[in-house]
């Protein structure tokens, strides 16, 4: 349901119209509860079929490349925690450090909070810890415990890839496109025109994930077809396990006995590969069907072809989460929003790609949360059927109470006034990436298409090392899909994750048991203690209860 209601918000008054909503500015209720059901019906038919596309692949993921997926680590973390029979004694220490770690990463951002007031650049959160020179660029620490968290969990070559993704980009290739200003593109753009330096950050971090997400799904497929010819033959039993993305190390033989129960579990309850492709199938047929009479320039053969491409897209992105514990639907979902909004041009152009991009985001977002849960599920010995039904239902509900919240907040308040509490910004700037891609790519500042084909290849080329190199020399080659995520976002978070990253080196330095038994604990208790914040964070926004104060930086 992630980015519902930006690209609802971005669509022009015909949409409005379509789906039953009046235009901005006069919404009553017997114009909004048809448009509710129109919502409902289309999250039903678009939100099933991220839990299908993958399902074939959950061990490929999970046991063969060993993904982290740090949230799903973290929650299995959490609930080990509490019904770990063996070893008691360190059990309860965990629990113990989990909720001291819980407690204080709680405190801390409510703490924060009190100084993030209504402004730019207000709090801890953007806090010039390098200096005012490097905060432009965002290269600063903002004290996320999240982020921190993630850091302790993610293997070191992860961190360290993200942080030299940033170097490259914020510290690099954005100041030198910035120096000219004027020739490439036009000066004093807004922040987030996609003519201007906006244009090179998202279609470069695009590139990149595109090089090596799409890499890595055509070097499975070439290995299981390989395998499927090997076992017509009955040369070989099993699919082979591909070269470790992450570095291990070295297990014991307790941690060797209990991987192999896990694996066990995992792979008991296997979800037959006929019932996954005709489910996909199935949904994909009637949602074929059914969006065109929502959005009508958004004619059958786009939603078809949208399906046909959505389940790469879908690896890509829970690829790149399971490394960063990064999901970028948006990401994907401008490939869909350029692609159909350039193809049908201006009779609807805006409209069509808006709602592929809908559809984009929906599967390869519900993708990336299935297989974060099916890594907790490995990881806590949980039944892989059981966590896709919950799953199912989960996404059932979501389908429900999605549009009712939208609904909630369309009727209650100002949404997308500019001066309002509720700008919704995002939906400016997706309506603006349609309407560009109407006007075409040609509008794109000069020499945007040449880099990304350049760092496309690199990506290739990058993966490719590190398959043909040996392993000593291929453990320390980059991971061009957690270089990638800095390109668009920031520097910041980088930095976060590389000093949890340097605080779980030195631990180890120090003391690498004591790293082993609690680090994990201390980063499940960081994630899930910030994560427990929003929760009051976003009822005080609804009751619109500000920080009172706004905590700023200049220059002396």
């Amino acid at each position: 349901m992630r980015g519902f209601g930006s690209y609802l918000i971005a669509m022009d008054e015909r949409t409005y119209k379509i789906i039953g909503v009046d235009y901005p500015g006069n919404k009553p209720e017997d114009v909004i509860n048809p448009g509710l059901w129109w919502m409902i019906g289309f999250l039903f038919v678009v939100s099933f079929l991220g839990l299908f596309s993958l399902v074939p692949l959950r061990k490929v993921m999970i046991l063969d490349y060993k993904l982290t997926y740090p949230s799903g680590t973290a929650t299995a973390m959490l609930i080990n925690s509490f019904h770990d029979n063996s070893g008691a004694e360190l059990a309860r220490v965990q629990v113990k450090c989990l909720g001291k770690y819980l407690s204080l990463s709680f405190l801390w951002s409510c703490f924060k909070w009190f100084f993030s007031g209504i402004g730019d650049s207000c709090g801890f959160d953007h806090f010039p810890t390098l200096g005012l020179t490097l905060y432009k660029n965002t290269f600063y620490f903002d004290f996320s415990p999240t982020f921190i968290g993630c850091g302790l969990i993610c293997p070191h070559l992860v961190n360290c890839s993200v942080l030299l993704g940033a170097i490259i980009s914020w510290g690099f290739l954005w100041p030198f496109i910035s120096q000219h200003a004027g020739d490439w593109y036009p000066a004093h753009l807004e922040a987030n025109d996609f003519k201007g330096l906006y244009g090179y950050k998202v279609f470069i971090a695009i590139a990149i994930i595109l090089g090596d997400g799409l890499y890595n799904i055509i070097k499975i497929v070439i290995v299981t077809v390989k395998e499927l010819y090997n076992k017509s033959s009955n040369r070989q039993q099993d699919l082979p396990v591909f070269t470790d993305t992450l570095d291990e190390s070295h297990e014991t033989a307790e941690s060797l006995l209990e991987k192999k129960k896990r694996d066990e579990v995992f792979l008991k309850d296997r979800i037959p590969l006929g019932f996954a492709v005709s489910g996909y199938v199935c949904l994909a047929a009637v949602s074929t069907a059914t969006i065109p009479m929502i959005f009508p320039p958004l004619k059958w053969y786009f939603v078809l072809c949208s399906y046909l491409l959505a389940p790469a897209l879908a690896f890509c992105n829970s690829y790149g989460a399971g490394l960063t514990d990064m999901s970028l639907p948006s990401t994907y979902g401008k490939i869909g929003l350029f692609t159909i909004a350039s193809i049908v041009g201006s009779n609807g152009g805006v409209i069509a790609g808006l709602a592929a991009c809908g559809v984009m985001m929906t599967i390869v977002s519900t993708a990336a949360d299935l297989m974060q849960d099916f890594k907790t599920g490995y990881l806590t010995l949980s039944s892989a059927k059981s966590m896709f039904v919950t799953q199912l239902l989960g996404t059932a509900m979501g389908c429900v109470i999605a549009p009712l919240t939208f609904w909630l907040f369309w009727t209650a308040f100002d949404i997308g006034d500019p001066d309002g509490l509720y700008k919704a910004p995002y939906a400016v700037i997706y309506r603006e990436m349609a309407i560009l891609g109407v006007e075409g790519f040609a509008k794109l500042p000069k020499h945007c298409l040449a880099l990304c084909c350049g760092f496309f290849v690199a990506a290739l080329i990058v993966n490719l090392v590190r398959d043909v190199t040996p392993l000593k020399v291929s453990k320390f080659v980059p991971l061009p899909m957690a270089m990638a995520a800095p390109f668009y976002i920031g520097a910041y978070f980088a930095i976060d994750m590389f000093v949890g990253s340097v605080v779980l080196f030195l631990w180890q330095r120090v003391n690498k048991k004591d790293a082993d038994d609690y680090s994990g604990a201390v980063a499940s208790g960081l994630i899930c203690g910030d994560g427990i914040w929003t929760i009051p964070s976003a009822i005080l926004s609804i009751l619109r209860i500000n920080p009172p104060i706004c905590m700023h930086f200049g220059p002396s």
